[in-house]
């Protein structure tokens, strides 16, 4: 979602000491296997590989959100399509041949043409609000940024199952971005820098993956606008995972590593954002 007027910043201190959270390989850091160029200016909402390195985006913020197709190895944005300047995109995935859409603040979607990018359609969904959205290549699986995950009918767009996100029989809110990977869905937490991989069955929270690293060294390279960590793509025929945020001027490919040693933070002070204020 959009910027928040208090900085909350997530970072882990690699100092493993005596801690009441004790981590087993639930818990992910990652390895950083390549890294490309990403539009700086692109506010990412949504993030989709679709195999022969190319890349679908859907862009944030009114007057600036679009959707585009962008070649992973150079960045180069091939086909854009720019929203209307009173719609903000937010999450999308792809299904069949088709782009699938959500918008904040309101319950309409938009269909897309995979090859062109043009306007083949709308949908007015159930979620509160539109946030996430991904694919098991038969439902549509989305968030709202609270603590709800749906599955819904990707043809009359109705709320097959809803499901509480829960770790640890806490509710994680805030989810965000989402993708499907290996029967799991990947949710970005919002302003945190965590990724939370979810149960789509009963919502349990199954791991986290913690990615802190990318951000502070951007930030400590003097890329100082940048906002959240928002964005993941799964490249399903060559098991890669790439990942980006908003605004940033890079696109990573990852490779998870378990943490099995013990963390100085509780898991949910990490990954569970405080109130949020939020600055148009």
């Amino acid at each position: 979602m959009v910027s928040v007027l208090v900085v909350f910043v997530v970072s882990l201190v690699w100092i493993f000491s005596v801690s009441n959270d004790v981590v087993a390989t639930q818990i992910y850091t990652i390895d950083v296997v390549n890294e490309y160029h990403h539009d700086p200016g692109a506010f990412s909402q949504g993030l989709i590989y679709a195999g022969n390195d190319t890349l679908y985006e859907s862009t944030g913020l009114y007057k600036k959100s679009s959707v585009r197709k962008v070649h992973l190895q150079t960045g180069k944005i091939e086909v854009f399509h720019k929203m209307g300047d009173s719609w903000f995109g937010e999450g999308m995935t792809l299904l069949g041949d088709r782009l699938f859409q959500v918008t904040w603040l309101n319950k309409k979607g938009y269909i897309y043409d995979q090859n062109n990018l043009s306007q083949i359609g709308s949908f007015q969904h159930q979620m509160k609000d539109g946030w996430g959205l991904a694919t098991d290549g038969k439902v549509l699986f989305g968030s709202d940024g609270t603590s709800s995950l749906y599955a819904i009918n990707p043809v009359n767009f109705e709320v097959i199952k809803r499901v509480t996100v829960k770790y640890e029989d806490r509710e994680v809110h805030y989810l965000n971005e989402l993708e499907y990977i290996n029967g799991e869905v990947w949710a970005n937490v919002w302003v945190t820098d965590c990724i939370a991989r979810i149960s789509p069955k009963d919502g349990r929270v199954l791991s986290w993956v913690f990615l802190p690293q990318l951000r502070q060294h951007l930030l400590t390279s003097g890329h100082t606008k940048i906002d959240v960590l928002n964005g993941i793509a799964w490249d399903e025929e060559n098991k890669r995972i790439f990942v980006t945020g908003k605004l940033w001027p890079k696109l990573y490919e990852i490779k998870l590593r378990p943490i099995t040693e013990q963390l100085n933070k509780n898991t949910m002070d990490m990954c569970s954002p405080p109130k949020i204020i939020h600055r148009m």
